[in-house]
């Protein structure tokens, strides 16, 4: 029997978490700032910014807009079963397309994937559900849980220094 093998995180230095920490706190952060934190010059800071954007490791940059106040106040999470894993790629490209679909992940468990949808109301919701999602996608079930209220909501991913 073999011992499942697990992915080692990647060495991260302790200027990039300090840099990544100011980054999602303020994104629009200037390098001036940034360099100061971090105890460099403005375009020293720059060039670790831009390392770990070509790493990938910073995926892109974005205005946090609050949902209610462009007219989507509600939101949901959609647990979703397809009919078939066939149309597992037609539905993938799908929700890649859909504005209201702020989140899909791929889940384990009775369901295939979790979407978090952002609507107007509920008669949005419901032609979400019922019209893109069961009707053109081929959806076997869904399971809707609605948000009262949100407590915490964050893009902040934890990070830590490994050297």
């Amino acid at each position: 029997m073999s011992i499942p093998s697990f992915r080692r995180k990647p060495s991260m230095k302790s200027l990039d978490v300090k840099a990544l920490k100011l980054l999602m706190r303020n994104g629009r952060a200037t390098w001036a700032e940034l360099g100061q934190l971090l105890g460099l010059s403005a375009p020293s800071a720059a060039d670790r910014v831009r390392k770990l954007e070509q790493r990938g490791v910073i995926r892109g940059y974005a205005a946090l807009v609050d949902p209610a106040s462009v007219g989507h106040p509600l939101t949901a999470y959609v647990s979703v079963s397809l009919a078939s894993h066939r149309n597992r790629a037609k539905f993938l490209r799908a929700i890649s397309k859909m504005d209201q679909v702020a989140e899909c992940h791929h889940v384990a468990g009775d369901d295939d994937y979790l979407l978090k949808v952002r609507c107007r109301g509920t008669q949005d919701l419901d032609h979400l559900l019922a019209t893109q999602l069961k009707d053109k996608l081929g959806v076997a079930r869904t399971r809707t849980t609605i948000v009262l209220s949100t407590a915490k909501e964050s893009v902040r991913v934890p990070i830590d220094a490994t050297d």
